[in-house]
């Protein structure tokens, strides 16, 4: 296949743009069942964040190998993102999605009875590439959207997202307190079958646009569209380095929190991270930003706002006494944090829906893959930062991320 090909399937027009003949709208209901579904869907992605200080002992990892666990789930969803959304062009979603979420579900029951971190470390990246399914959902609401709202729609269901992405962690402290970590991917296998089930009776059908395309030439037309939209690289490399920034700071900080002078168990982990999770309050204001015109400004408040986070989380975590005065001001670093990040996203991701409808499951892939790859780095930095320089060594790099994030926003 040559570039002229690659360039003609990149800027193919959508057989139908929506999954309703004649280009009905969203409902309130489909919303908030695309926002419980990948909600739902993407605990699985960060739940290892809060189970690493668990995982790692029981399997003989090594504290500076714990990022692994939650790295290897979030290369496995950016890898999903390359190689399995953009199959949301070319297979019916439906059919597509329901296929994704059966393999994910498959693989949280093998995780729950992994022998050795190695089996692990695979499953969960199997895991990760099936909940990609995520970014075939949140294409297909844009979709439906009526026009001039495509902000509001995609921050109602980005409040789901962010909402799982934040309780999944203080979900998974509470059910490994009680039954121990392979309890919850038990649960996680149980609950991605029921949803397949749910989905599958109430999804919507969304043909796809390039249904007599190859894979191949489809995997190759992202090469074209990265190089076609300068707001897509721009706004993918910003993402990458707030969600290394973000998954820097919740890997390491339950190990910060079980040290003096918090001395937190899981339950008190968990219920830190119930606290973060007040940030997703702020998705939809960002989302209506977005719809008046107000991105880049407010992306540069999301920025400086995530720098100032984890400044605050610096101070509060170099405490030697007293605990509650900077336990608080640790929790309130979590949400400053979690708002910067989910603001971030929303807006990012709103203007790259805008780019080319036609080839929007594929724009999402690479978007979202890029923002975890970094995710991915980030997890991996937080062990080796904590192992090297404690809770400053983190929160260093968490803050670096947002500086490099900063200046990208200057220079546009």
């Amino acid at each position: 296949m040559n570039g002229t090909d690659n360039a003609r399937i990149a800027t193919a027009e959508f057989a139908d743009p929506s999954p309703h003949a004649g280009g009905g709208t969203i409902t309130r209901s489909q919303t908030l069942l695309f926002a419980a579904s990948v909600g739902i869907i993407v605990t699985n992605l960060f739940a290892p964040q809060t189970l690493v200080g668990l995982i790692g002992p029981s399997l003989g990892a090594e504290v500076s190998e714990s990022g692994l666990v939650s790295m290897a789930t979030l290369l496995g969803y950016a890898a999903g993102l390359f190689f399995m959304v953009p199959l949301s062009d070319l297979i019916e979603n439906r059919v597509l999605v329901l296929r994704m979420l059966c393999t994910a579900a498959l693989a949280a029951a093998v995780a729950s009875f992994a022998p050795s971190a190695a089996s692990l470390l695979a499953v969960l990246f199997v895991l990760g590439a099936a909940c990609s399914c995520i970014q075939v959902l949140v294409p297909v609401a844009a979709s439906m959207a009526p026009p001039g709202q495509d902000g509001r729609v995609i921050g109602d269901v980005m409040s789901g997202l962010m909402i799982g992405i934040l309780l999944s962690r203080p979900i998974a402290s509470l059910v490994a307190d009680a039954f121990g970590w392979r309890a919850f991917y038990g649960i996680s296998a149980a609950a991605l079958a029921l949803l397949a089930i749910l989905l599958g009776l109430t999804l919507p059908r969304r043909k796809p646009p390039l249904a007599h395309t190859s894979y191949a030439g489809l995997i190759a037309s992202l090469v074209g569209l990265l190089g076609q939209e300068p707001v897509l690289r721009r706004r993918a490399f910003t993402a990458s380095l707030v969600m290394a920034a973000f998954s820097v700071f919740w890997t390491a900080v339950a190990l910060r929190l079980s040290a003096p002078p918090f001395d937190l168990g899981q339950k008190g982990i968990a219920l830190f991270a119930f606290v973060g999770a007040g940030g997703a309050a702020a998705t939809p204001i960002f989302g209506r930003a977005g719809d008046r015109g107000f991105t880049r400004t407010a992306t540069i408040l999301c920025h400086l706002v995530l720098i100032a986070a984890l400044g605050l989380a610096a101070w509060a975590g170099a405490a030697k006494a007293g605990a509650w005065l900077p336990l608080i001001l640790m929790g309130v670093s979590a949400v400053l944090l979690d708002i910067g990040v989910t603001g971030d996203q929303t807006l990012g991701r709103r203007a790259v829906n805008l780019l080319q409808p036609k080839a929007r499951g594929r724009i999402n892939g690479l978007f979202v893959g890029i923002f975890f790859i970094g995710g991915a780095i980030g997890s991996l930095l937080a062990g080796i930062a904590w192992t090297w320089g404690g809770w400053n060594a983190v929160c260093a790099v968490g803050a670096l991320f947002g500086v490099v994030a900063l200046v990208v926003d200057w220079t546009e």
